[in-house]
C-alpha cells in the first residue's frame, strides 16, 4: 500500500514540475518578445506553482519515509535507494522510471530557469538604460512606469531564482 501512495505522490510532483517548466517557458517567451508588461502575471504564476510544488515535495517526503520504513531502507532514502530496496516485482522498475522522468524534467527546468535569469538580467539592463536616457532627456518621462517595470522585473528575477529544486534533486540522488 505504501508504494501506491509514493507513486501517486511522485505523479503529482511530476505534474507540478511540468507546470513549473511550462510557466518558465511562458515567461521566457514574453521576455524574448520584450513583453515586460506581463512580468507581474508570469511571476505570480510561477509563485503559485512553486507553492504547490513545495506541498507536493513535502507530501512525497512523508510517503517516501513511510515506504522506506516498510521496506527496511534508511528513513532519508533517495529514490534510487528505494528502487533498489523494492521487493521483487514491478515496483523497482516503476520507481526507476519516475526517477528517469523527473531527472529529465529537472534538467529542462534548470535550462529554462537559466535562460529566464539571463533574459531578466538583460531586461533589467534595458530598463536601467531607458531610465538613464529619460533622466538626461529634456522631454518629460513616465518615471513611475519605469519604476514599476523595474520592480516587476526584480520580483520576477527573485521568483525565478527560487525555481531551483534542491530537495527534488537530493531525493533523485542528483545532489
Amino acid at each position: 500500500m505504501g508504494a501506491d501512495e509514493l507513486s501517486a505522490s511522485l505523479w503529482r510532483e511530476r505534474r507540478q514540475l511540468e507546470l513549473l517548466l511550462f510557466r518558465l517557458e511562458t515567461q521566457l517567451l514574453h521576455l524574448n518578445a520584450d513583453d515586460l508588461q506581463w512580468l507581474p502575471f508570469t511571476a505570480a504564476d510561477l509563485e503559485s506553482v512553486l507553492e504547490s510544488l513545495r506541498f507536493e515535495t513535502l507530501a512525497r517526503h512523508v510517503e517516501a519515509a513511510a515506504l522506506a520504513a516498510e521496506w527496511g531502507a534508511p528513513a532519508e532514502a533517495t529514490l534510487p535507494v528505494l528502487a533498489a530496496a523494492a521487493p521483487a516485482g514491478s515496483w523497482g522498475a516503476l520507481l526507476q522510471e519516475h526517477g528517469h522522468e523527473m531527472t529529465g524534467l529537472l534538467g529542462r527546468t534548470r535550462s529554462a530557469r537559466e535562460a529566464n535569469l539571463g533574459a531578466l538580467a538583460s531586461a533589467l539592463e534595458g530598463i536601467t538604460r531607458e531610465a538613464e536616457a529619460a533622466a538626461m532627456s529634456p522631454e518629460p518621462a513616465d518615471e513611475l512606469a519605469l519604476l514599476a517595470q523595474r520592480a516587476a522585473a526584480e520580483r520576477a528575477l527573485a521568483v525565478v531564482q527560487d525555481c531551483a529544486q534542491p530537495l527534488v534533486e537530493e531525493f533523485l540522488g542528483l545532489a
